[in-house]
């Protein structure tokens, strides 16, 4: 169901069917509701966190406090930061750090399942009505943002 994605290469299978699954289903029950529906979870859509984002803000913060705890009370604290870097760091080489697997279960998508489920509803809305191969590419540009 999805192109290359490494974080979804590097997550259990059975992780990527269930998440397939509750999309599919959504889309099948949006897709009853009609057009305002679909326009509704379109919304939700762009405002929800992608894994890529949960990861970074994690990061953040166990960095940060791992430099506070470091400077007001043990150098040792010192080794949080370390942690986290060589995990953001294995991240961007590989695709897959420590806390991927739990994000995951916790219900983080990829940008690339978030897109897919936010296009196929635009799909269904008719928003790519009229765009084919003959097509401009700037009216399929516009086509896709709306």
């Amino acid at each position: 169901m999805q192109a290359h994605d490494r974080v979804r290469d590097n997550t259990s299978s059975s992780t990527n069917i269930e998440f397939d699954r509750e999309m599919l289903a959504r889309i099948q029950r949006l897709s009853e509701g009609g057009p305002s529906a679909a326009g509704e979870h379109i919304t939700r859509l762009e405002k929800e966190w992608d894994i890529e984002r949960a990861l970074e803000t994690n990061a953040s913060i166990f960095a940060a406090a791992g430099l506070a705890l470091g400077v007001l009370h043990s150098q040792w604290w010192l080794v949080l930061p370390a942690i986290v870097l060589f995990f953001l760091f294995q991240h961007a080489v590989q695709g897959w750090c420590p806390p991927l697997p739990l994000l995951r279960r916790i219900g983080f998508r990829t940008r690339k399942e978030i897109d897919q489920e936010k296009f196929a509803l635009k799909a269904l809305r008719g928003d790519f009505s009229g765009i084919g191969p003959d097509t401009s590419a700037r009216s399929a540009l516009r086509a896709a943002a709306k």
